[in-house]
């Protein structure tokens, strides 16, 4: 099978054509023959993954980072689900639902490299790490490490239990253009006093797309006797890692991100020895302190869902874990590299590849981010989302791997344009 005459196929069948499960192992037999790295910039290759979604036509989407639509096979998959759950009902319920959902984590648990024992599926990371904040053992005077940054869900929890409990909340700001890591684990190391119980870490910030240097903030902290929560939204198949090399204590993601699994699931990994020290968010039956399945308790909730967590792993090693954060990092230094430069434009990510992967920000001196997405949008057909605090002021882009090399080009071309009328 050929390459381009495989594209020509997709294109005469239509956009709506389905692409099957199976045509897509066919083609990605054809990545067997290039690296990772090589594939990274090769769109026809991609544009073959591209067509196991439906994309909308109406708008250029770079706004992947909220919700990653996902993928015919995954879609399908879940529809199936839903579709058993409902004919069979309670006895699905009462039955088999628990250990389905305990299975599910188990294969999330082995795709982060810990154990079953020490990882829960939930329904985003603010549940996750809300769970932690809120079900941490707090003292008055104690006090709580984080940045203005942060996901503000987090920042809002903290704010609570520090009217609640007494907590002290120290906010930091990141440097948007780090020279070293050193540079970040100094200041959270400045911040840390003897009263400093929790360091609150964003392993991939959200609106900037920095990666952050999380075991060596680790390390850092507990050689000064303090935990580090880390928020994972954006980090889980995005980038490769195993949560146990981070040597946190505690790990909260969205799985609707970039593994794409269907919106309602996220994880939390706390570290064994840690479990029993959390409350749990809402209060479970006899379960020994130790066992994670106490801070699992949600009632009723969408189980069909749960289940789609394995299509969405299955998808994700067939896509390739390498090939995909590689791809996701051409395309982002695709067009940062062409932008940095330009008059009136500010990219707010750092230029180190090493620093960051699909996700970056940019905005348009002298224009409000929220005139600048309206315009992207109005103007040249480019949805996006306006980040406009926290030190950070421009519009968030996040390609996914379906997006093409002549759909950033427009993003360049209107930078471009935005920046010199500016």
């Amino acid at each position: 099978m050929h390459k381009r005459s495989f594209i020509k196929g997709l294109a005469l069948a239509g956009v709506s054509a389905p692409f099957s499960a199976s045509a897509l192992d066919n083609w990605l037999l054809l990545a067997n023959k290039k690296t990772a790295t090589e594939l990274a910039s090769d769109d026809d290759f991609w544009t073959g993954i591209r067509g196991q979604y439906n994309l909308k036509t109406d708008y250029i989407n770079l706004e992947n980072g909220y919700y990653n639509i996902l993928p015919k096979e995954i879609l399908e998959n879940y529809i199936k689900h839903i579709r058993e759950v409902n004919y069979q009902g309670s006895y699905y319920m009462r039955t088999v639902q628990f250990d389905n959902k305990k299975n599910m984590a188990a294969k999330v648990a082995e795709l982060m490299g810990c154990s079953s024992e020490e990882l829960i599926l939930t329904r985003n990371t603010t549940e996750s790490l809300d769970m932690i904040i809120g079900g941490f053992h707090w003292n008055a005077g104690d006090e709580a490490i984080m940045a203005e940054q942060d996901y503000g869900s987090m920042l809002e929890m903290f704010k609570q239990v520090g009217r609640r409990f007494g907590v002290v909340n120290k906010v930091l700001s990141l440097p948007l253009h780090p020279a070293s890591d050193e540079e970040i684990v100094t200041l959270y190391a400045n911040a840390i006093t003897p009263k400093t119980k929790l360091l609150m870490v964003c392993h991939m910030v959200n609106i900037t797309g920095q990666i952050l240097p999380i075991r060596k903030i680790c390390d850092m902290a507990h050689s000064k006797g303090v935990q580090v929560m880390v928020d994972g939204a954006h980090a889980v198949a995005h980038i490769q890692y195993k949560i146990p090399d981070l040597h946190c204590d505690y790990y909260g993601a969205s799985l609707h991100k970039w593994l794409c699994v269907p919106l309602g699931v996220g994880m939390l990994y706390v570290k064994k020895e840690n479990i029993e020290k959390i409350w749990p968010l809402i209060a479970e039956g006899d379960r020994k302190e130790d066992d994670i399945s106490r801070l699992n308790h949600i009632g009723t909730h969408p189980v069909h869902t749960d289940l789609a967590v394995s299509d969405a792993v299955d998808f994700y090693h067939k896509i390739g874990a390498e090939r995909k954060e590689n791809r996701l990092r051409f395309l982002q230094q695709y067009w940062t590299t062409k932008v940095r430069n330009l008059p009136g434009v500010i990219v707010n990510t750092p230029a180190d590849p090493k620093r960051s992967c699909g996700i970056a920000n940019v905005g348009i001196k002298g224009m409000k981010p929220v005139e600048m997405a309206a315009t992207l949008l109005k103007k040249y057909n480019i949805y996006t989302v306006a980040i406009d605090g926290a030190n950070v002021h421009g519009c968030r882009i996040t390609p996914n791997i379906f997006t093409t090399t002549a759909e950033l080009d427009v993003l360049v071309k209107a930078l471009g344009e935005m920046g010199s009328a500016g």
